[in-house]
């Protein structure tokens, strides 16, 4: 007839099959992924005393309760309260947080939905489809998808002065606005590969990743409530090896020191700002992360040889990193 729109070739009765495949992924994730996302609670203190404000997500990923957020959500609130999308709540405690992944572990005090699935950022790909479910701006069970815009992206993260970088984030153009901290972002299959931590702005996001190392973060803090990490007490950027040294060593690059925390271990090895150093335990010291990979709990109070180029001359220092504590 004339004047009328065609329709489309294959419609149902709940329009499924109208959809292109793009959207039938985002809506299967979608439909999967979200109630299993919780709206996060905590008490902060307010010049009026103490009350409840939303401040992100939290993901469900045991059986048995416990959940994945951020660090920088829970801060350091011990308990607060979970809503998930179907109007049911749950107060909740807090396991263990480490600021320096911005990672935390809550154990809800009630029934939960089922957990999400983990899946393995390594296998990620720039330009794959992602989707990522939160709470932003405490809208509740928000859906939003993008791709993989970059990998191994490094974000820094701090507690009190202390200063580390989260290696290998994960880049997306998925829109995230505050709230959407702690939330997932999934793959295709909706997987979990990622726990959104940091908006950009602009267009970028960010998510910390599921990888053999978190999964260790993660599992310290079920066990222990804590992750334990040596201290130096430096910082560093990258610089180049004077050519000759380039030549003999095969290194291109070391860890120029730009600055030295008085009475901590660096400064008592006899570390100086200037100094470029070149290689910690016999490894080649090119980035800051480099160096944070030695950092590990068995690094505490062991001998640490430490290799410098100072003006001309190569020094050999030995350095005994400390516990590093939160609060330094």
């Amino acid at each position: 007839m004339a004047g009328t729109l065609p329709g489309p070739d294959r419609a149902t009765e709940d329009g499924s099959e109208a959809l292109d495949a793009y959207s039938r992924i985002v809506t299967t994730v979608a439909a999967a992924v979200t109630p299993r996302i919780a709206a996060l609670q905590v008490a902060r203190r307010g010049r009026g005393g103490w009350f409840s404000t939303a401040l992100g997500s939290a993901v469900v990923f045991t059986d048995d309760g416990f959940l994945l957020t951020n660090a920088h959500v829970v801060g350091h609130a011990d308990a607060g309260t979970l809503a998930f999308g179907d109007g049911t709540t749950a107060p909740f405690h807090t396991i263990g947080a480490d600021p320096f992944s911005d990672l935390a572990v809550l154990r809800a005090d009630g029934p939960t939905p089922p957990p999400v699935r983990l899946g393995e950022a390594t296998a990620l790909r720039v330009g794959q489809l992602v989707v990522a479910v939160g709470n932003p701006l405490g809208l509740a069970g928000t859906v939003t998808a993008g791709v993989v815009s970059a990998l191994g992206r490094s974000l820094p993260t701090r507690s009190g002065s202390a200063v580390r970088i989260v290696d290998d984030v994960i880049q997306t153009d998925a829109a995230l606005n505050p709230g959407n901290s702690g939330g997932a972002l999934t793959t295709a299959t909706g997987e979990v590969v990622g726990i959104t931590t940091a908006v950009a702005g602009n267009g970028l996001g960010l998510a910390v990743p599921i990888n053999a190392t978190t999964r260790r973060i993660i599992a310290t803090l079920l066990a222990d409530g804590r992750i334990r990490r040596a201290y130096l007490g430096l910082a560093g950027v990258p610089a180049p090896l004077p050519p000759a040294l380039r030549r003999r060593t095969g290194q291109q690059t070391g860890l120029r020191i730009v600055e030295v925390v008085p009475r901590d271990p660096a400064d008592r090895a006899g570390l100086r700002e200037g100094d470029l150093l070149l290689t910690a335990a016999g490894e080649p010291m090119s980035s800051a992360q480099a160096l944070q990979r030695l950092m590990r709990a068995d690094a505490i109070g062991r001998p640490l040889p430490l290799t410098v180029l100072r003006g001309d001359a190569l020094v050999d220092v030995i350095a005994v990193p400390t516990e590093l504590r939160t609060e330094d």
